[in-house]
């Protein structure tokens, strides 16, 4: 027999349209003969306790809602050895479903569910550091963990970064909901009138053993990513695979505003950004980042830790339910080691 499932719902997400769709994909996956309980988050941290039950109950956790419910989701069910996480799209950018081929009609996506094809996914994972006296840069060393789960950290299933994306992620949260999915451009758009540059600072470890590779830039933004997309359809890191091991780290070196918005923006739906000068791809299986001001680190859309942080890639940390045709989002085969190269 089919495991039952535990749809979690954020009914806020999207401006209501999870709320909208969780009925109908409660109605399809009983339709497939599945078993399912319907529960209502209250915040992210409730969505991380509605999972935990569920996957120890033997449940199969399905989110209604966005990316950020997704990763709460998975970063509470890593804990949870055999855990199963099942995504119904039902936000307002919906990337990672976008990324793995998961339709945003719930009935197609109910289809997914219930056919039980899974993979494992890596996670992000997302460590805060001591802040130092007065802010600003902190030494190398040390670390606490940021806040999440078990006090392990928190993990996330998209990108991870800061700097410009602070704000535009920070305007984007408190732009009204009938934006939309353009609230990611209306985010970055603000955020750009008031932006200056930052000095980030990045250091980047391979393999185990391997020497650290350290670059400053004034840049825009630096993101560490799991997977291809975020904010609504940007491919941030083309490249990225969702189970290489490994985190894109994307730079944006500091531009004038005006190439910004005609040379860099317009060119990060498509992914080809990454060809511009001043965008540079690392890859790594650690990152931490300071800066020579205070920044939120913002993941899956929502705040998860203050700068300075580590990042770290987590290799096959959950497995996801996925269409049974090969996703370009997998590695058909690990990359081999874990250079830091850029690319």
């Amino acid at each position: 027999m089919p495991a039952p499932v535990c749809l979690i719902v954020n009914p806020a997400a999207g401006g209501g349209k999870a709320a909208r769709v969780a009925p109908v994909a409660e109605r399809e996956l009983r339709g497939h003969g599945l078993e399912v309980r319907r529960v209502d988050t209250r915040d992210l941290d409730h969505a991380r306790a509605l999972a935990t039950g569920a996957a120890r109950d033997r449940q199969t956790v399905v989110t209604v809602g966005g990316d950020g419910l997704i990763g709460a989701s998975a970063d509470a069910l890593r804990h949870v050895p055999g855990a199963i996480l099942g995504v119904i799209p039902g936000g307002r950018g919906n990337d990672l479903a976008r990324v793995l081929g998961i339709p945003e009609d719930p009935a197609s996506a109910a289809a997914i569910i219930a056919a039980g094809h899974a993979r494992k996914l890596d996670l992000g994972l997302v460590e805060g550091e001591p802040q130092p006296p007065g802010g600003g840069r902190a030494p190398v060393g040390g670390g606490a963990p940021a806040r999440g789960s078990a006090g392990q950290g928190q993990a996330f299933v998209g990108i991870a970064s800061a700097g410009f994306d602070s704000d535009a992620n920070r305007i984007a949260n408190e732009a009204p909901s009938w934006l939309g999915g353009l609230v990611y451009a209306y985010g970055a758009l603000r955020a750009l009138a008031a932006w200056r540059p930052a000095r980030l600072d990045i250091e980047l470890v391979g393999a185990e053993g391997d020497r650290p590779e350290r670059h400053s830039f004034s840049a825009f933004t630096v993101g560490a990513c799991n997977s291809k997309a975020y904010g609504g359809g940007m491919l941030a890191a083309p490249g990225a695979l969702l189970d290489d091991g490994l985190l894109d780290v994307v730079v944006l070196e500091s531009t004038s505003k005006f190439a910004f918005l005609t040379r860099i923006l317009p060119k990060v739906f498509k992914g080809t950004h990454v060809l511009e000068p001043r965008v540079h791809v690392f890859r790594a299986r650690e990152l931490r980042l300071t800066a020579d001001r205070s920044f939120t680190m913002y993941a899956d859309g929502d705040p998860i830790a203050e700068l300075p942080v580590r990042v770290r890639a987590l290799q096959g940390a959950v497995s996801v339910l996925v269409p049974a045709k090969p996703s370009p989002a997998f590695a058909s085969t690990p990359r081999p080691g874990a250079s830091v190269a850029e690319s």
